[in-house]
C-alpha cells in the first residue's frame, strides 16, 4: 500500500515589514534615582553604558499592556485591522506566569480571533529569532501575515541594589507586522547560541529551586527575589568580538556591502559595544546609528523595534532603506539580518 503523497506550497513568496510600532511607559527613571541603592555616580554610569534615563512600567502596568499599545500602532501603520492578523509571536523573558503564554492573551485584548499565538524565550535576540520566524511563515504560506511583538517589564526582574546591572535595565514594547510582499524585504537570518556560557546572563534562581525553599523555611522567610544577574565583563567582551563578524555574514548573505544600509540599529545593550561594532564593520559616516540606549536603557527583546520606531519617526533613517538589525543576549544566544524598513 502507497503512502499519501501530502499536500504543499510549491512556491515561496516574499515578506517585508509592513508597519513598526513602539511603546514607551511614562514614568522616566533617571540616573540619580538609580543611585539611590548602589554605590555609583552618574559619570560611571553614562561612561560605562551610555545610559542617561531609562522606562520603568506602572506596577499595575503588565508586559501585555505594553505589547497592545506597540501592536495597535503597528498594525494601523501597516493599514491592517486586527482580524487581518493570522499569528502572533511574542519575545519576551519577563512574561510572570509560566503558563498561559502572553501571546494568546495579547491576540485576544486586540480581537484576533483564532491565531497561532506562542511567546519565544531568546532574550536580547528574542525579536530577531521571531522576525526570521515570521519570514519564513509568510514565505512557506503558513501564514499571510504576523504580529510580532518584543516586550520586557525587566524592572519586575532587577535588583536595585545590584551594582552591575540595576541601571541597566528599562520596560517598554515595539511590534512588527510582517506580511506578503512582492520584493524581498527580509533577508537570510545569521543565528546561533553558545549553551555553554549559559551562566553569563541568568536568572538568579530557578523557580523549583525557590518552591524548595519556601517549603523548607516557610512563606514567611527572607528568601532572595530571582531576579537577573550578570557577567558584565564576560558578556561585553563576547559582543564586541564576536558579534561584529555575526553582522557582517547577515550583510553578505543579503547580498549587500555595508554601503548600502541607510541604518544600523544593533540590540541597545550597551553604548560601548554599538561604538565598538561600528568600528569592527567599518560603517560608512552616512549610515545612522540607533543610540536609543541613552533615554530608554535596554530593553532586551523591545529594545531594537523600539529603536528602528524611533529613527524612523524622528525622520533619522528613512521609509523604505535596509537597515542592518542584530540582537545578542542571554543564553548566550544572537540573530541578525538585513530588513527593509516599513
Amino acid at each position: 500500500m502507497s503512502t499519501p503523497t501530502l499536500s504543499a506550497p510549491t512556491t515561496l513568496r516574499h515578506a517585508r515589514i509592513l508597519g513598526l510600532g513602539g511603546y514607551r511607559p511614562e514614568r522616566v527613571v533617571t540616573n540619580e534615582e538609580i543611585l539611590q541603592f548602589i554605590e555609583s555616580s552618574d559619570e560611571w554610569i553614562r561612561q560605562r553604558s551610555g545610559i542617561v534615563t531609562r522606562r520603568f512600567a506602572r506596577d499595575d502596568e503588565s508586559v501585555v499592556d505594553m505589547a497592545e499599545a506597540a501592536s495597535r500602532q503597528a498594525l494601523d501603520r501597516a493599514g491592517l485591522e486586527p482580524g487581518q492578523v493570522d499569528a502572533v509571536l511574542m519575545a519576551t523573558v519577563t512574561h510572570p506566569l509560566q503558563t498561559p503564554a502572553a501571546a494568546p492573551i495579547l491576540a485576544h485584548r486586540l480581537g484576533i480571533e483564532d491565531p497561532a499565538a506562542m511567546d519565544l524565550s531568546a532574550a536580547c535576540a528574542g525579536y530577531c529569532y521571531a522576525i526570521s520566524l515570521a519570514n519564513d511563515m509568510v514565505r512557506a504560506g503558513t501564514a499571510d501575515t504576523v504580529l510580532v511583538v518584543g516586550v520586557e517589564k525587566l524592572s519586575d526582574f532587577t535588583d536595585k541594589h545590584d551594582r552591575g546591572s540595576a541601571f541597566i535595565f528599562g520596560d517598554g514594547a515595539g511590534a512588527a507586522v510582517v506580511g506578503v510582499s512582492d520584493r524581498p524585504g527580509i533577508g537570510p537570518t545569521v543565528w546561533g547560541s553558545l549553551g555553554d556560557r549559559a551562566d553569563a546572563i541568568t536568572q538568579r534562581e530557578s523557580w523549583t529551586d525557590l518552591r524548595s525553599e519556601m517549603e523548607a523555611e516557610g512563606r514567611e522567610a527572607g528568601i532572595a527575589w530571582p531576579a537577573f544577574v550578570m557577567q558584565g565583563q564576560t558578556v561585553f567582551r563576547w559582543a564586541v568580538f564576536s558579534m561584529a563578524p555575526v553582522a557582517q555574514q547577515a550583510v553578505e548573505a543579503a547580498g549587500i556591502t555595508p554601503a548600502d544600509l541607510a541604518a544600523f540599529v544593533p540590540h541597545q545593550a550597551n553604548m560601548r559595544i554599538t561604538d565598538a561594532m561600528v568600528k569592527a564593520l567599518d560603517l560608512p559616516p552616512h549610515v545612522p546609528v540607533a543610540r536609543d540606549i541613552a533615554q530608554t536603557g535596554n530593553t532586551s527583546a523591545a529594545s531594537i523595534p523600539l529603536a528602528m520606531s524611533r529613527m524612523l519617526d524622528e525622520g533619522e533613517a528613512p521609509h523604505g532603506g535596509l537597515a542592518l538589525q542584530i540582537g545578542f543576549g542571554a543564553g548566550l544566544v544572537y540573530a541578525a539580518q538585513v530588513v527593509e524598513m516599513p
